[in-house]
């Protein structure tokens, strides 16, 4: 089942519920009282000594405290974790957004001068010893093509602090590289569109929904793609993208191949560890394959994917 819109709202507020017990993170973790020394507390020079020294680790450790049944901790930690994965991912995403390609015409200012076009101008001019006419010399110029984005993110078995960070900082990117022209989905056995592709959705709520995520079940990585793909449809974009946070393995549905080469492009990135089948779902897809081993590997890998 794909839910979107009322139905997507009430999982998302479902799976928000599902929040540990403050007495379990004291228990398990010995440190977790300098993070919140007491209930609705979040001591905010803790968390910085905690991201200063292993980002990763603090941001994990971040978004267990928004998991929490401790209701005022929940929001103060997801509201922080939240806007340091903005701060993150939108600093690798505005590196370059959009893809575009070399156009040739009339040499205008800022122009980079096209040899082969100019020769001409430029040899006649020489030897009748005259002026060379710059509105016959031709440049080339980078354009920029506007081009839409969907997001599928693997939810299912353990999605544990790292996980879901790296899955807010893929929207983070995602978002600032396709402004105006994303989707995000997690994906279990159903899937759950949390942006949809037509429908304006600040980037800190995506966020704040997809910290809040718990996995569970069987993967239908079929049932995701058709989703994403049915997503993309809605854009008029140039170029359409696909770009699945994924092992590649699916345990449910119908075969994810076959849907895989049904985008324009579809890019894939998984997590360490035996990844064949992810390496298969980009190579069908005629896109690229990456790895991540930390959350913070995100963005650079991502923008690498992306190109």
């Amino acid at each position: 089942m794909v839910k979107e819109g009322a139905s997507a709202r009430r999982e998302l507020d479902k799976s928000a519920q599902r929040a540990s017990d403050r007495s379990f993170l004291e228990r398990t973790d010995p440190t977790f009282r300098d993070l919140s020394p007491e209930r609705g507390v979040l001591d905010e020079a803790s968390a910085a000594a905690l991201l200063r020294d292993d980002l990763d680790s603090g941001l994990a450790r971040l978004t267990a405290a928004a998991n929490t049944s401790d209701e005022v901790l929940r929001r103060l930690a997801k509201r922080l974790a939240g806007r340091v994965i903005v701060h993150l991912g939108q600093g690798g995403g505005q590196r370059r957004r959009g893809v575009g390609h070399l156009a040739s015409g009339r040499l205008t200012p800022g122009d980079d001068l096209d040899i082969d076009a100019s020769l001409t101008e430029i040899t006649e001019a020489r030897a009748a010893q005259r002026s060379i006419d710059a509105d016959a010399l031709g440049g080339r110029h980078w354009v920029r093509e506007e081009h839409a984005l969907t997001l599928l993110i693997d939810r299912s078995g353990s999605m544990g602090g790292e996980r879901l960070v790296t899955a807010a900082l893929a929207a983070a990117v995602v978002a600032c590289r396709a402004p105006s022209d994303y989707s995000v989905i997690a994906f279990a056995g159903d899937a759950v569109v949390i942006k949809s592709q037509d429908v304006d959705r600040p980037v800190d709520a995506v966020i704040d929904d997809l910290l809040s995520l718990h996995g569970y079940g069987t993967t239908d990585l079929a049932r995701a793609l058709r989703a994403g793909h049915l997503q993309l449809a809605r854009s008029r974009a140039r170029r359409k993208v696909g770009v699945v946070l994924s092992d590649g393995i699916s345990t449910a549905g119908a075969d994810p191949l076959r849907l895989a080469r049904e985008f324009e492009t579809l890019h894939v990135i998984a997590p360490p560890g035996d990844a064949v089948q992810a390496a298969a779902l980009a190579r069908v897809g005629g896109g690229r394959f990456g790895q991540v081993r930390r959350a913070s590997e995100l963005p650079e890998v991502l923008l690498r994917v992306l190109g």
